[in-house]
């Protein structure tokens, strides 16, 4: 397999698709792709992104099946390891709200997208949210929340073990440190598992060895 991601730094998106494919088990050959340089337009046009319209993360499995988009690549290869990497819960209930959630996140809180870009390598004090921003915090943490309550356990993730869920929401919960976001107290731990699960922290290491900086990407606060 090859999955092609854009810079770890910045990639939300690709974080996604490269923790699921890391939680596969699988071998698979990671390409990473500089974002917005002055190759990026035509990188964007060769024929391995045509599938894609040109975006990352793109997984290709041989020569013949291509995944694109990050929830999609959680799909695909929950289905190529047979369901045996827990992906989902095992639980019917469990599962249900975990899937959910994860289209919530895929499909959602474009407030704190759009003005809190993941910035991996930066903490910034924090600031009074905007209204429209302060409304994506709170029903993430009430999502939360209720997954921990009601499927929690005794585990560190939203649903006892580490699953696609943690996966899609892995970029929020660098975001909320990034831009020193305030947590109620049952967020706290669960973020510092998220950030210290092996994969992440792997990720994250690479984000600090870049040389690449995207200037639209820093501040404070995205406009």
């Amino acid at each position: 397999m090859k999955l092609f991601i854009g810079n770890k730094a910045y990639s939300s998106w690709s974080l996604r698709g490269w923790l699921a494919a890391r939680h596969s088990g699988l071998p698979f050959e990671e390409v990473t792709v500089p974002l917005y340089d002055e190759d990026w337009n035509r990188r964007r046009e060769g024929d391995e992104f045509a599938p894609s319209g040109g975006k990352v993360p793109i997984l290709w499995d041989g020569s013949d099946i291509v995944v694109w988009d990050s929830l999609a690549i959680i799909d695909y290869l929950n289905e190529k390891t047979g369901g045996a990497r827990g992906y989902w819960p095992a639980d019917m209930a469990a599962r249900a709200m975990a899937r959910s959630m994860a289209a919530e996140m895929h499909a959602s809180f474009s407030a704190l997208r759009r003005h809190h870009s993941m910035n991996i390598r930066r903490i910034y004090p924090a600031a009074e949210l905007l209204p429209e921003v302060q409304t994506d915090v709170v029903r993430i943490l009430q999502i939360w929340a209720e997954a921990r309550a009601r499927f929690g356990g005794e585990g560190d993730y939203l649903f006892g073990d580490w699953s696609a869920a943690d996966m899609m929401f892995a970029p929020v919960v660098t975001r909320f440190i990034t831009y020193s976001i305030p947590l109620p107290r049952f967020a706290l731990p669960y973020c510092q598992a998220v950030v210290s699960h092996p994969h992440m922290q792997e990720w994250i290491g690479g984000a600090q060895a870049e040389d690449w900086v995207i200037e639209q990407f820093e501040g404070a606060q995205q406009d």
